[in-house]
């Protein structure tokens, strides 16, 4: 049995077998990882929390679990929140045979014929929604996810909000439709950038993503006077994970060509990670580590401060950006994720960057 399995399947066996026909249930999510530790004596070694993180998600997804929205989260990164509901038993509802053989011309019902618990009326009523839809869609224009999924499901979140309909996010996968037949398009979050003065869209080429507002402020004033590192023509503020979601409206402004782009976040987990899935997500960009601005940073070790608890416990991704450095820099980047520190990318003001002109 592999890894992946051995995870999902214990906890899917714990859920299943607290589940009740008729209540919903309460359960604590540290709980559920510590009798996990204790039954998997690898569960470390395994990346066992990464699993056990994937395997609750996909249960919240299909609408075994529901957490409780009350800022209390497990401490533990990537969070999750402490306290979910395993919601009752779902009733098998059989849907019309027939009915599925009229409207199977358009749609794939064999994950609803192995997955019972999800022939249910709410289903058969968004399926039918659905159906009409594509009887038409050929004359429908573009929308945006949002206001397709209003007009089809009641919710414009309902295909996107996993919190608020842990059932809407795999509808499509279920029912077999690609999302490009919905005619509908995810729009990039807009994001805060800065052009350098005297240049236009057109000329950028090389681009800084910087994390923090703080720095992304000094960066502006460097770059007026020439001093920044990489000579961007355009820096942009990530605003932390946002840039996760928003980096993808970079292309609905920019005319399409090989960019050069550095990115520069704090020393920490959060940062090294937020690079790696930029890199990670967007495989045809060019996207590195500014690594002449980390340099900068680790001579700032003084300053480093404590890591957020739990943040250490993931190291896929601070492996993929220790990797970038030498080996002597490697080194204090370990000294850092062993002590449980960080260093802030505020470290970089105006002060302490002129110690390097």
């Amino acid at each position: 049995m592999s890894t992946i399995n051995i995870i999902e399947t214990r906890v899917r066996g714990f859920i299943h077998d607290i589940q009740h026909p008729k209540q919903k249930k309460k359960i604590n999510i540290n709980d559920l990882e510590l009798q996990l530790r204790r039954l998997l004596d690898n569960y470390y070694e395994m990346n066992g929390y990464q699993l056990f993180y994937e395997a609750i998600e996909k249960l919240q997804e299909e609408g075994v679990l529901s957490p409780i929205q009350n800022r209390q989260y497990n401490g533990k990164s990537p969070a999750l929140p402490l306290h979910y509901w395993v919601n009752m038993k779902a009733r098998e509802t059989k849907w019309d045979r027939l009915k599925m053989m009229t409207l199977s011309d358009k749609f794939d019902f064999s994950y609803y014929e192995s997955h019972p618990e999800y022939q249910t009326k709410e289903e058969w009523e968004r399926i039918e929604k659905l159906y009409t839809f594509l009887q038409t869609s050929v004359e429908r224009e573009v929308v945006s996810v949002e206001e397709r999924s209003l007009e089809l499901f009641g919710h414009e979140k309902f295909l996107q909000d996993r919190e608020l309909f842990p059932e809407g996010k795999g509808f499509l996968t279920r029912i077999g439709v690609p999302e490009e037949k919905l005619k509908m398009v995810k729009y990039g979050e807009p994001f805060v950038f800065w052009l350098k003065q005297g240049k236009e869209i057109k000329d950028v080429q090389r681009v800084l993503i910087v994390e923090n507002l703080a720095f992304f402020h000094t960066s502006i004033k460097l770059l007026e006077e020439n001093l920044l590192d990489y000579e961007p023509e355009l820096i942009i503020y990530g605003e932390g994970k946002k840039i996760e979601r928003s980096f993808s409206f970079f292309f609905q402004i920019f005319p399409p060509k090989n960019y050069l782009i550095y990115y520069a976040g704090d020393l920490d987990a959060e940062g090294y990670g937020i690079l790696t899935r930029l890199i990670e997500n967007f495989p045809n960009t060019t996207i590195q580590p500014a690594l002449k601005i980390y340099r900068k940073m680790l001579e700032c070790i003084d300053q480093r401060n404590n890591q957020n608890r739990g943040q250490t416990q993931n190291t896929t991704y601070r492996d993929a950006f220790f990797q970038w450095f030498t080996e002597e820099e490697q080194q204090i980047l370990h000294q850092l994720w062993e002590e449980n520190k960080r260093i802030p990318q505020e470290v970089l003001t105006i002060e302490t960057w002129r110690r390097w002109l």
